[in-house]
């Protein structure tokens, strides 16, 4: 008779007996043992371990996909960080190479950004500001004064800058400011000018701080100004290899030097036309109000074209002339702020210009000049205007041969069939004017 420990037969397989321990061994089927006397696990026992390991393992599973798509996810962001960053510089480097490529060889020199902060004491001097950047005082290793005129930084790729280097370095002309040389590294661009010690003509024009003309200029000097920016709008115009279109023509940007030459500055909104064609494709208005030509802001009145600064001229010629701004913003009425009309007034009562500081026979007879031929510059259709060309005989030529321009228009032209049946109104120089200041 074989010996079998208590409970063995109804739940296990084979028993045993340790010696050491003295406990009662069952072999379960599949090879498990059990020391404890309660035999081995029922089948439902067994089951349900079972399920508890699949569902830890299922868990875990879930946890591993989740983490290694958070992973992946990161990867991939920091690599499309990276992408776009890359693609970024390599923009920038690909401006740079274009702008390097096409005019760095007319340029006069290339300065490193370290460069300009020696010229300009770290740029202690400041000269001025304007739309684009801020302008300061220099002086280069071989004792030249300059005016460095660091442009802001912007989102694209520097339009203004580039219009300037490729428009005034291939310019040489008196009437036309010096350019001395460029720095462009990233987003640091600067160009650096001939230092002009008289500053900007709108000082001489008027008075800052009211409308009455502080005439500070004798009426000679202010004539041969007239003249000299004549010149020198015709040479951009004529004398280059491209025409170049200032479209920004006003006193601000008019430059004096020591015997008060004027000179043409500030080619950040020109544009280049290698045909010479007569109209500019734009699209949108670019310039300074009180000085922009009709044609520029409403293409109801023509394509804009070198007659847009021949209008610009006019006004500020006959800015010169009255010594005060041609917009008056304080005016309650917008015939009010087209201060030409004013001046039409006067001509049509055949009242003489009672203008401060206008003395002599000869003064009268510049002042008289100057008003005449600015007011066939304004002239709102751009055919009826003259040519830089045409100004420039109409300034030396006599006074008497100049006739009285005809009163601008002040409707805008008739519009196509299509265009009118679309609307019944017609506006006004007068108030398209007003709107704008």
């Amino acid at each position: 008779m074989k010996w079998k420990p208590f409970g063995c037969e109804e739940s296990c397989s084979n028993c045993a007996f340790d010696l050491v321990l003295h406990k009662g061994i069952c072999y379960c089927p599949g090879g498990q043992f059990n020391i404890s006397s309660s035999g081995c696990p029922s089948p439902s026992a067994a089951s349900n371990s079972e399920g508890n390991t699949a569902g830890n393992k299922i868990t875990i599973g879930v946890g591993i996909a989740v983490a290694g798509i958070v992973v992946i996810l990161a990867i991939l962001l920091i690599v499309g960080l990276r992408r776009l960053r890359n693609n970024k510089t390599e923009n920038d480097r690909s401006a740079e190479a274009a702008f390097f490529r096409n005019y760095v060889s007319l340029a006069p020199k290339r300065y490193n950004y370290s460069d300009l902060k020696r010229i300009t004491k770290s740029f202690s001097d400041k000269l001025g500001q304007g739309g684009y950047g801020d302008v300061y005082k220099g002086k280069l290793p071989d004792g030249r004064l300059v005016a460095v005129k660091v442009l802001k930084e912007s989102k694209g790729n520097g339009e203004e800058f580039i219009n300037e280097v490729a428009s005034i370095s291939r310019t040489s002309h008196v009437s036309i400011v010096t350019f001395l040389g460029f720095c462009y590294e990233k987003k640091k661009r600067a160009l650096i000018y001939e230092f002009m010690p008289n500053g900007s003509l709108d000082q001489f024009t008027y008075d800052q701080e009211s409308s009455n003309g502080n005439r500070t200029l004798e009426w000679r000097t202010v004539y041969q100004i007239a003249g000299g920016i004549a010149r020198g709008l015709e040479y951009l115009h004529r004398g280059c290899n491209v025409r170049i279109v200032h479209f920004d023509i006003k006193p601000h940007n008019i430059l004096l030097d020591e015997d008060f030459c004027p000179k043409i500055s500030d080619f950040g909104l020109a544009k280049q036309s290698q045909d010479k064609k007569s109209t500019i494709s734009m699209l949108h208005a670019r310039g300074t109000i009180g000085y922009i030509a009709p044609e520029v802001f409403c293409r109801s009145f023509g394509g804009a074209s070198h007659k847009s600064d021949v209008y610009s001229y006019g006004m500020m010629i006959l800015e010169m002339a009255v010594g005060r701004k041609n917009a008056d913003v304080k005016a309650s009425r917008s015939s009010d702020i087209y201060f030409p009309n004013s001046i039409y007034k006067h001509i049509e009562l055949g009242n003489d210009f009672q203008l401060d500081g206008v003395v002599t026979e000869e003064e009268k007879e510049l002042v008289k000049k100057m008003i005449l031929v600015s007011l066939w510059c304004i002239q709102t259709n751009p055919s009826d205007r003259p040519s830089m060309h045409k100004v420039l005989e109409m300034l030396e030529g006599r006074t008497g041969d100049l006739q009285i321009p005809p009163k601008p228009s002040l409707a805008l032209p008739k519009k196509s069939a299509i265009q009118s049946s679309r609307t019944s109104s017609s506006t006004g120089i007068e108030e398209v004017m007003g709107e704008m200041y």
